[in-house]
């Protein structure tokens, strides 16, 4: 039987194959981000252990556009419903960034490396490799659904609720594979397809912010044309609207339709929009300019995503105090990863690290990019002309740590224009991070030199620094283990002085994985 009568012959195969090569990422991704939706029931309820201090967090919300904007309405002042406030929004965006960069992984990124045009010449379907790769999202978003919902049913009392919430968080997450099922049938290239999706997942954040900023109720035109507004809108905790899950389901229905018909409209490895052919004469200068070409794209939108962000922290900063109030917990956790120099210092510290936690990942994926053209086959023939290996590889280290050197900047000059101060202060606390961020880059680097096949510790590192700097403060974790992570070692500013020591010997533990993974990059075969 031909693969033209069956369109959907293979997909069993290529989804066992899929799961096979994501097994370490899926279970680390949903883990870690059940793990934070759940722990937050313990967050919030020390923080706000009276009906009485969670009434007051919502009145406060109510005249708080800055934090409405960041984190979205409270619909109301149970547990539950301040659970899904606090933590609901990110939760849907990590969801659906972690379900494009599957569907992608598993459509244009075969298809750019030549892998699916072997496998369709057996008997693989027309239709197979997009249905293997929705349906690993689905398997992610159903386990991120069913973990939220039993982890946090127990905790909040209704099971209803944390149904909802759930759904709110995996059915985005669907949504958006979706999107990104289409953008693989219209681009070229794997890299253009996560930008469109990425690009269409931060217009949908910046239209939730934009009309929850205006409104407390969340009934802003905005806040409505957005999926993020609909996954909050669903209200879990607070009067579940479940016709907003319906509409994220027919969203996902209708976009993966349109992806099916498009993919049976064109041939493997081409696109609707094909890119546009380069000039005459080359431009590229070096390994270097090669990296910079293929980065630059990232490198912008991280800049602009942490100027952003820091003016959207800086904002909030003078009016923590305010909203903190007499809550003593909500205080200590503050000055746990910010440091006790004063409230407002200490949250500006604390936002800087958490700039610094993003930034890792950043420099993570930026030295892994050459292990992406490597086993996609592109380095070999820049590498067959005059290009060491050392000096390619250079190209992207530089994008990588000077690059996160940018974007760190961009947060600290982010904030001192929300916050109305200075930006002295406020750019050399965020810069006061790198020495861990390269720490992690150069992590990413020994491993990509010296043990290929091994690359995704380097994620299992930034995954693991991220938990212990994201909810370790908050779950009261003991001093020693949040100083398991490089960002535990460094000093807490502004509003401390400046610790040069560790900073030092982060950056010399930094250079000595660089060096040993160019040392290892010189004596291994390529793709082995």
């Amino acid at each position: 039987m031909t693969t033209g009568a069956r369109p959907l012959a293979g997909t069993g195969a290529l989804l066992g194959l899929a799961l096979r090569r994501d097994r370490a990422m899926l279970p680390l991704w949903a883990g870690l981000l059940s793990l934070t939706v759940v722990s937050g029931a313990g967050t919030v309820g020390s923080l706000y252990a009276t009906a009485a201090e969670r009434a007051d967090l919502v009145r406060s919300l109510a005249v708080n556009g800055s934090l409405r904007a960041m984190l979205g309405p409270a619909f109301g002042d149970s547990l539950g419903a301040l659970v899904s406030w606090r933590f609901g929004v990110f939760a849907a965006l990590a969801a659906a960034a972690l379900s494009l960069i599957l569907v992608v992984r598993h459509t244009r990124e075969e298809e750019e490396s030549g892998r699916q045009e072997m496998l369709s010449s057996a008997m693989v379907g027309r239709r197979a490799p997009l249905t293997a790769a929705l349906l690993t999202a689905l398997i992610a978003n159903t386990a991120l659904t069913g973990a939220i919902t039993a982890g946090l049913a127990g905790p909040t009392g209704s099971a209803t609720g944390a149904l909802a919430l759930g759904l709110a968080v995996g059915l985005t997450g669907m949504a958006f594979a979706g999107l990104a099922a289409i953008a693989a049938q219209l681009t070229e290239s794997a890299r253009a397809a996560k930008g469109l999706t990425a690009a269409a997942l931060g217009l949908a954040y910046a239209l939730r912010a934009a009309g929850d900023s205006a409104t407390a109720d969340g009934s802003a035109v905005p806040t409505r044309l957005s999926p993020l507004g609909w996954a909050e809108q669903i209200r879990p905790y607070a009067g579940e609207r479940w016709q907003f899950a319906a509409l994220l389901a027919l969203a996902a229905l209708a976009q993966i339709a349109v992806a099916y018909a498009l993919t049976g409209r064109r041939d493997i490895g081409m696109s609707f929009l094909p890119s546009r052919p380069g000039p005459a004469a080359g431009r590229i200068a070096g390994p270097t300019g090669l990296a910079w070409r293929l980065q630059r794209g990232a490198l912008l939108g991280w800049s602009a995503a942490f100027l952003a962000g820091g003016i959207a922290f800086g904002s909030l900063a003078s009016g923590v105090a305010t909203l903190v109030g007499e809550n003593e917990s909500t205080r200590e956790i503050f000055e746990r990863m910010g440091g006790q120099s004063g409230l407002t210092d200490a949250f500006l510290a604390s936002m800087t690290g958490l700039f610094g936690l993003v930034a890792a990942v950043y420099a993570t994926s930026s030295v892994l990019r050459a292990h992406s053209e490597e086993t996609g086959g592109r380095a070999e023939p820049v590498l067959a002309g005059p290009v060491g290996r050392a000096h390619w590889a250079a190209g992207h280290l530089a994008l990588a740590l000077g690059g996160s050197a940018l974007i760190l900047a961009a947060a600290g000059l982010g904030m001192a224009l929300g916050h109305g101060t200075a930006p002295g202060p406020l750019l050399g606390a965020a810069l006061s991070q790198l020495p861990a961020v390269w720490l992690l880059g150069g992590l990413a680097m020994a491993l990509y030199g010296v043990l290929p096949r091994a690359v995704m510790a380097a994620w299992a590192a930034v995954g693991l620094t991220l938990a212990i700097g994201w909810i370790g403060p908050a779950l009261r974790l003991p001093d020693a283990l949040l100083e398991l992570s490089p960002f535990g070692r460094l000093a807490k500013l502004p509003g401390n002085p400046m610790e040069w020591r560790p900073a030092l010997l982060l950056t010399a533990l930094a250079a000595a994985l660089v060096a040993v993974g160019l040392a290892g990059l010189r004596r291994r075969d390529l793709r082995n």
